[in-house]
């Protein structure tokens, strides 16, 4: 029998690291990439303040952090937050096979895109990474702007 786990114990992983980020002054945007039994292969979180790096957004660090592998459609990327089109980009690239949302009311990047070209889109909407977004856009909007790329 083997064991799979739900994608909203998926999700608590990537909150951990969003929660992270925030704790280090950075953007509160975290991400897991999984093996289709529910293995963690990467972890990670938005680092653009810490590494004063603009790429480092949570699913690139997660990524990175699983290591090569020599095919990506049997993974899920787990992310708090809809991914960027620069994270959209990489998913589709490599072809990882499903992504997790775990809300897309404060910032709605590439998923439907995502979707249009076979990749398998899983919007949890939770309350959790809704306020932790919603808080953190209201304390530091200049940083989220920055993060979005939007002047203003």
């Amino acid at each position: 029998m083997s064991f799979m786990i739900t994608a909203e114990r998926m999700l608590d992983v990537a909150i951990e690291q969003a929660r992270l980020g925030l704790s280090q002054g950075g953007i509160p945007i975290g991400a897991a990439l999984f093996d289709a039994e529910g293995n963690i292969l990467g972890r990670g979180h938005n680092r653009r303040v810490q590494d004063d790096d603009p790429s480092l957004h949570a699913e690139t660090v997660a990524f990175r952090d699983a290591g090569r592998r020599r095919d990506y459609r049997d993974t899920v990327m787990v992310t708090t937050l809809s991914p960027c089109w620069y994270c959209s980009g990489l998913v589709r690239q490599f072809g990882i096979g499903a992504v997790i949302v775990g809300e897309s009311r404060t910032f709605t990047g590439g998923h439907e895109w995502l979707a249009e070209h076979g990749v398998s889109i899983t919007l949890l909407d939770d309350s959790r990474c809704v306020d932790m977004m919603t808080s953190f856009i209201a304390e530091r909007p200049q940083l989220w702007f920055e993060d979005i790329g939007v002047t203003q």
